[in-house]
């Protein structure tokens, strides 16, 4: 068996108290008490039943996350910063891969896995707005993405449409008239998602600028992978449309986009520019780097963790949901003609683009890196 309280106290020589006030770091330590029991501890490697403590306090002090694929970059660092975030506060995390399966999504609003945890943020793909009813569980919950809105349950979004349209106005402004759209939902998909509110900051930018829509521009690519963006480029290419800019609905998009305009001989940004969405990691090392939009994924996690522990300390108390949407920002790079300068200055159109969201925060600046 593993060391117990008991033998970190008999070894530092201290009460069995004084080891649990170190151990939930209470302040009101002397400084050579802690040190004695941190040396215990490390010399014993004791480590805290979490299961008896949650039938101790109530509370495992682990939270879920729910995500379709971990997989997707955006998820995969999406999970970091909840990770990240969560451990500020002293908790764990417990991810489950939905695979974007409705049935495992509704499982995870359900199943057994919710007494290992305080709490869930949830992220799906394939439950809609006619399942906002599914969310009024008896866990705390924080819903994330863009399915369902008006839910009974605290909710963290992103500035799709607002920041959909400053991308584009980023490539008008560059003088790029004939922008194709990769990512496109498919023609039967009704419900609210990031295809949909992207698609229609696409059509607002151009709206706004007095350019016709042309329905050749716009690709359905499903799922969003490399491979799907790839397909869609080349598709154009062989029906012989024309286009100097691309907006890719995710990055991973926008890497198959960069890789098949590669493979035809097509300059980036000479020929064609390219902006893709979510700001991943991998969009700083594509070659030419990949400009994108960043909408506020670390504060995403921050605001959603702080959100959910508020929920887990009100233990059942019914306020009302409520709705927060993280600043976004247009990171300009080598794929839109950036070069490397310091500062930052604010989109052209980012102010109507905010006005256009109606959104409890907003924001958008053009940052080149």
């Amino acid at each position: 068996m593993g060391a117990t309280l008991h033998d970190v106290a008999r070894a530092a020589g201290v009460s069995i108290k004084t080891v649990s006030n170190v151990v939930h770091d209470y302040p009101h330590v002397r400084r050579e008490t802690r040190d004695r029991v941190l040396a215990a501890i490390r010399e014993l490697d004791y480590r805290p039943n979490v299961s008896a403590r949650g039938l101790r306090s109530g509370k495992t002090g682990v939270i879920g996350l729910a995500v379709p694929s971990l997989r997707e970059n955006y998820f995969a660092e999406l999970a970091d910063a909840v990770i990240r975030a969560a451990e500020r506060r002293g908790l764990s995390v417990l991810i489950e891969q939905t695979n974007g399966d409705r049935t495992k999504e509704l499982q995870s609003l359900s199943g057994g896995r919710l007494h290992l945890t305080d709490g869930l943020l949830f992220s799906p793909v394939s439950l809609g707005q006619g399942d906002a009813d599914a969310l009024d569980v008896r866990i705390p919950l924080v819903l994330l993405g863009e399915r369902i809105f008006g839910g009974p349950t605290d909710h963290v979004t992103m500035h799709n449409t607002s920041s959909a349209r400053a991308a584009v106005e980023h490539l008008l402004g560059l003088g790029r008239t004939r922008i194709a759209l990769i990512g496109a939902p498919s023609a039967g998909d009704a419900d609210a998602s990031s295809g949909t509110l992207r698609l229609d900051g696409y059509r607002q930018a151009l709206a706004a600028a007095g350019i016709p829509e042309v329905p050749e521009l716009i690709r359905v690519a499903e799922p969003w992978n490399r491979e799907t963006g790839a397909r869609a480029v080349r598709r154009m290419l062989e029906e012989g449309v024309s286009f100097d800019a691309v907006f890719a609905l995710n990055d991973t998009l926008g890497l198959g986009v960069l890789r098949a305009l590669g493979e035809a001989g097509i300059r980036v940004p000479d020929d064609v520019a390219v902006i893709g969405f979510d700001d991943i990691d991998e969009s700083r090392f594509s070659v030419p780097s990949m400009s994108s939009v960043d909408p506020g994924r670390d504060e995403i996690a921050e605001y959603a963790v702080e959100l959910l522990v508020e929920r887990i300390a009100e233990k059942g108390e019914r306020r009302q949901p409520r709705q927060v949407k993280p600043d976004f920002r247009i990171v300009a790079r080598e794929s839109t003609g950036a070069v490397e300068t310091p500062g930052a200055v604010e989109a052209p159109g980012a102010v109507e683009a905010r006005a256009a969201d109606q959104a409890a925060r907003s924001g958008s600046s053009v940052v080149n890196t």
